[in-house]
Order: C-alpha cells, then sequence, then structure tokens
C-alpha cells in the first residue's frame, strides 16, 4: 500500500520504505509492527496522516528506545548511545561494581610467558560452562558494532579465544 502512495521499496533492505518530494523526504522504517519515521517534519506529518487513514495505528511520539539503542532528540539533531544496555551488560555477568579505566584492555607483555593472550598451555583449564564467556562476548560485540566502536580491538582479541577460553 506505501508503493501506491509513491514510497520506494528499499532495494537492499526491504522494511525500508523512502519518499522524496521536492526538498522534502520521508524514510519509514518497519520492524515487526513497529515504524520509525525519519524526515522533514511536513513529509513526516503527511506520512502519518497516510497511515491513520490505513492503518489504526498509535502514535507513541519520538523514539527513544530502538534495539538497544537509546535516541536522545536535541536542538542541533540527535545523540544515539547505549547507557541502560551496557548498564545491563555489566549488571548480568557481575561487573557492575567493577573500577572503571579509560584503556579497555590490559596492555600487552613483550615477554611471551607474561602475555595474557598467549596460546593455552596444556596444563592450564579451559572456562567451563558456568562461565558464560560467549554471552559475553557476543554482548561486547553488539556494543562495538554500533557505538563504541573504541573496543572492537579488544573484544576481538578476547573473541580469538572463543573455543577454548582459560
Amino acid at each position: 500500500c506505501l508503493t501506491k502512495e509513491g514510497y520506494t521499496n528499499d532495494p537492499i533492505c526491504p522494511c525500508v520504505f523512502i519518499k522524496k518530494n521536492g526538498s522534502n523526504f520521508v524514510i519509514i522504517a518497519v520492524y515487526v509492527d513497529d515504524l520509525n519515521l525519519i524526515g522533514t517534519p511536513e513529509e513526516i506529518q503527511n506520512s502519518v496522516e497516510y497511515l491513520k487513514k490505513e492503518f489504526e495505528i498509535k502514535d507513541f511520539g519520538k523514539t527513544k528506545f530502538c534495539l538497544g539503542l537509546q535516541i536522545e532528540h536535541l536542538k542541533g539533531g540527535i545523540f544515539v548511545h547505549q547507557t541502560a544496555y551496557t548498564r545491563k551488560v555489566l549488571k548480568r555477568f557481575y561487573m557492575d561494581k567493577a573500577h572503571t579505566l579509560s584503556t579497555p584492555m590490559v596492555v600487552r607483555s613483550l615477554d611471551p610467558n607474561k602475555d595474557p593472550f598467549r596460546p593455552r598451555e596444556e596444563n592450564e583449564e579451559i572456562l567451563g560452562p558456568e562461565v558464560p564467556y560467549l554471552s559475553a562476548i557476543g554482548a561486547l560485540m553488539y556494543l562495538a558494532n554500533c557505538t563504541r566502536p573504541d573496543i572492537s580491538f579488544a573484544v576481538n582479541l578476547l573473541a580469538r579465544f572463543s573455543s577454548s577460553p582459560t
């Protein structure tokens, strides 16, 4: 029904619909039964009116949370962050009381015997299933991919040991 109204379906992401009208535009992102509208105020209003005629919808106003991302609307634009998600991850892995550091990982030693990221030795025990290593890596990867590229190197280094963490 959106394509009949002049919206084009994005060929790469089929859940995104775009409509341009001169210098005005609107982008509708569909996620299950939720819609996020982005665009110029006039075109957003036109889209909302059209959608209300076609569907029974509730307008919850500006998006504040979307897929673990927090969205703050400021005068000069928007600010996207994952503060709530980060706190939830820290609490989930019992790290919420840990002391913060300005660097995301320990400095590597040039001495291979003292390097915490050396290959596993014969006598070292692998962490058991009671330590959710893979879950922690996955949660950190989501952070690194979305809003925290500064931790990417550390997370990817830890992910190398997913099959036999010590």
